[in-house]
This record gives structure tokens, sequence and C-alpha cells, in this order.
């Protein structure tokens, strides 16, 4: 990394070595005022965490520092400009939306989306078309719409002002975007994609998946923090359109985002950058081996299966297929309970995720998986429930429009009584974060089924009722 310009930490550190006095926010005061129980983990990086002062820049109108950062990441990744985001992806899918659509706008939506692609539909009051995935029966799970289905959305919907696409999948699964791009822009329609988990795809690499800023997406969401070594909330929003006005983007980043934002996470976004560029073909090659060799271990396991990843999907997301019997969120509690915390867990999955550099503890795992290997003599069988059918309209919309949600009363049934309403509020298992229900669908006893059994097996689901009672329309429902 030395051999890298790194403008926003590097002037930080330039600033703090001047040893100002502050008379300024934040409160700690360049870390001088910090409780004792709390200083040993903070006070390394208190010092950095500035605000708005002369040479210090502005991430809202940057003209310096964080401009030369921003511009030294357009040119690593190859784009026409890339924002530094500090309120995560989140901010990003927010922004994107509001700038490419307004009220009563179709857009055309991956149904299977992290929720902030559905917050940002809503808080545009744009109308929400979705495609519906593909269910892989090999994989347990939906994964990306077909370009048949986006090809039918588009001739349904031509004057649509976005598409809108998830690329990878939470597990690392990439699909055709290339050609679901092309199709759209025929049609004269920006893509938007959430690649909040393919940071690393901008590393060229025959080992790494292309990002879909290689193939034309207009504009496309990172969480560097996913994979490269940036701060939690980290993020980058890379702008690449004709169909698009970058400077509608900007508008709304500044109103997504903090009017303060933090210098740690903005500069941990410059030296993520320089990371990723400092990345050679052999320290690839170290890391996709290192992933490999874990692979082989996890699937010593008898509880699930461990394929190799496809020809162009992420090399590093390791993935445990449960077996029949076998829930993935108890599997995942018997590596907790080794000190090993995997990313996800489903009821057929468990998610591991490799960094980016070889991993060294190999026998320690070796350790773990014995462990869990000997405890899976004595588990229980359990019931898994089939959701391949939960997702089966292939082009929909919501039942009522978000302007119509905000004028009709609300009441809470529980689970027994709902099938039929309209809900109220989305059902979100988390992580991933992608939504089983969205506020606005009405509610089929197939999705009862699956809310229910998240709660009985332990899976957090963020509602705002954390019981067996859900939020609904109390005129949303209809004779049928």
């Amino acid at each position: 990394m030395k051999h890298f310009h790194i403008p926003i930490l590097q002037k930080l550190i330039a600033f703090q070595a001047q040893n100002p006095i502050s008379f300024h926010v934040p409160g700690h005061k360049n870390g001088a005022l910090f409780p004792d129980e709390a200083r040993p983990f903070f006070e390394s990086i208190l010092p950095l965490d500035l605000t708005e002062l002369p040479g210090l820049d502005d991430l809202h109108a940057p003209r310096e520092m964080i401009r030369e950062a921003e511009e030294l990441a357009a040119t690593f990744f190859e784009t026409q400009y890339t924002f530094f985001l500090v309120g995560g992806s989140t901010a990003g899918n927010l922004a994107m939306l509001l700038a490419t659509c307004s009220s009563n706008d179709d857009v055309i939506v991956q149904r299977n989306c992290h929720k902030s692609i559905m917050n940002g539909l809503e808080l545009a009051g744009a109308r929400p078309v979705f495609i519906a995935p593909e269910y892989d029966e090999e994989e347990q799970r939906y994964l990306a719409p077909s370009e048949n289905t986006l090809e039918q959305a588009l001739r349904q919907y031509p004057s649509a002002k976005a598409v809108v696409l998830t690329y990878p999948d939470y597990f690392g699964k990439t699909f055709n975007i290339k050609e679901m791009i092309d199709l759209s822009h025929a049609y004269h329609i920006p893509v938007l994609v959430d690649e909040a988990h393919g940071v690393h795809f901008s590393i060229k690499d025959r080992h790494i998946p292309d990002s879909s800023l290689t193939m034309g997406a207009d504009v496309v969401v990172q969480s560097a923090h996913k994979m490269a070594p940036a701060m939690t909330m980290a993020s980058y929003l890379h702008f690449q359109s004709s169909l698009i006005q970058k400077e509608r983007v900007s508008h709304y980043l500044q109103m997504v985002q903090s009017s303060s934002p933090s210098y740690p996470l903005l500069a941990s976004l410059d030296i993520a950058r320089a990371f990723l560029q400092s990345l050679s073909e052999a320290d690839v090659q170290a890391i996709v081996e290192s992933a490999r060799t874990l692979r082989r271990k996890f699937s010593m396991l008898t509880c699930s299966t461990v394929r190799n990843p496809g020809k162009f999907d992420d090399p590093l997301k390791i993935t445990l297929h449960m077996k029949e019997g076998y829930s993935g969120k108890e599997i995942a509690a018997l590596f907790e309970n080794e000190g090993v915390y995997p990313e996800l867990a489903t009821e057929t999955h468990v998610l591991f995720i490799h960094g980016l550099k070889p991993f060294t503890q190999m026998e320690e795992m070796d350790r773990v998986i014995k462990n869990v290997q000997e405890k899976l003599k004595s588990m229980p069988y359990h019931a898994i429930i089939d959701i391949e059918d939960i997702l089966i309209q292939p082009i929909g919309e919501l039942e009522l429009s978000y302007a119509e949600m905000r004028r009709m009363p609300v009441k809470h049934v529980s689970y027994d009584q709902a099938e039929g309403y309209v809900a109220a509020e989305a059902v979100i298992p988390y992580p991933p974060g992608i939504p089983i229900l969205l506020r606005g669908e009405r509610m089929t006893k197939r999705h009862l089924q699956q809310m229910k059994q998240f709660l009985e097996n332990g899976i957090s689901i963020q509602t705002r009722n954390q019981t067996n009672m859900i939020s609904v329309f109390e005129e949303g429902i209809e004779d049928t």
C-alpha cells in the first residue's frame, strides 16, 4: 500500500501532526475527552475523527482531498465518477432511485432485492413492477430473473424509468447480467445495480467475476466493507450513464447522507481502493487457493454438501447446502459454539465468506469441523419447509400504491387470521435483508407458513411486531 497515494488518510495524519487545539466538534476533542474504559479501543482512531475544517474538504462539495480520492477511485473502477458513501449501500440505493424515478413512475425491479431498494421506491412514490427470480432446485433457493421474464416486462412497461437488478446474490451467484443491461438499453431504460457483495469484482483477474460496471450498468452501488478493508457503512456509488443526470444523484446523496460524515469511514474507502489496486495476480491466486482448501475441509461434514463455485461465481463464498433433516440455523449454532461465526444461516444454507487474504488458521478449523461433526451424531431430525412456490408470478405489482397505503388505516391480526389481507409491513429475514413479504403485497398461505417457521426456528425477522401478529391494511382484504 505504501506505493499508492491515499490522499484522505495522508491528509488527516498530516493535520494531526500539527498538534491542533480543538474548539470545534466532535466533542471528544481529538480523543482528549473519552472514558478510560473505552479509550484502549478507540484512542488510535479518534484523532482522525475530524470535521470539515480548512484543508479537510467537504464530502457534499468535494474540491480537495475527498475529490482527489474519489477521482482515484473512478480511475481504478473505470467509471465516469465514483461517490464515497458513509451511509452504507443503503444510501446509494436510495439516492440512485430518487435520482431516476418520480411519483407513479413504473420501475422494473428484481423481486428478491434488498429492503433498501423497496424503501427507495416508496420514498420516490414509484410503482414497482416485480420480475420474479427463477427457483433453482439444486441450490434450493431463488436466484435471478430470466432474460425472458425481463423482456416480457419491458414489452409490457416500455416507459419504465429504470430496471433494478441485484448482482451477485448474497451467496456470490452471478447471472448473465450483460444481456439484461443490453436489453434494457435497447428500450433506453437505465439499469441500476445493487452490487453490494461485488466490490472485489473490479479486481482484474481471471479468478474473479467481472463487475456489472464492465458490462454497461448505469449506476452501481458496492459495499466496500463487505469484502475490502473498509469500515462498516463505507460504500461506493459508481456512475457511468448518459440516461441519468449525475447532478441528480449528487443532490439526493446530500439528502440521504449525514451533513457530518465520518472521516474515518472516508479514509477507509480511500484505503480500500488502494488495497484492491495493490493486489497482484499471485495475491489473488493465493486467496482463491486458500478458499478452495477451506471448501474441501467443510466438505468433510456429513450434514451438508459443499459445491465448487460456477465458472462465473464468486470463489470466496463458501456455502454449506443442508441435507434433508438438518437446519442451517442449528448447524450455524454449532460453529458459533466453537467460536466460528458464519455470515448467514437459513433453513437450507450456511454461508461462510473468505476474506481477501489467505486464511492462516487451517489447523484450528480442522479442530472445529471435527467437533461439529461429532455433535451431529446427536442432532435430532429437522423438517424443512419448501419455499419453491412463494414467488410464482413472473411479473406483478403491489396490490396498493404507496400513496394509497399512506392514507389507509392499519390494524394488527394474528398469522392465523392474516391470509388474504394486504400487508402493512414487510417481513424481512436478516441477514440477508431480502423481504419474503412486501408492504402492499397480499398474503398467501405460503407466506404465512414461512413466517411461522422463521419464528419457530429462531430466525431473526425485521418486523414491527416480533410476535405472531402482523400489521395489515383494514380495507386491504377482498372477497375472492
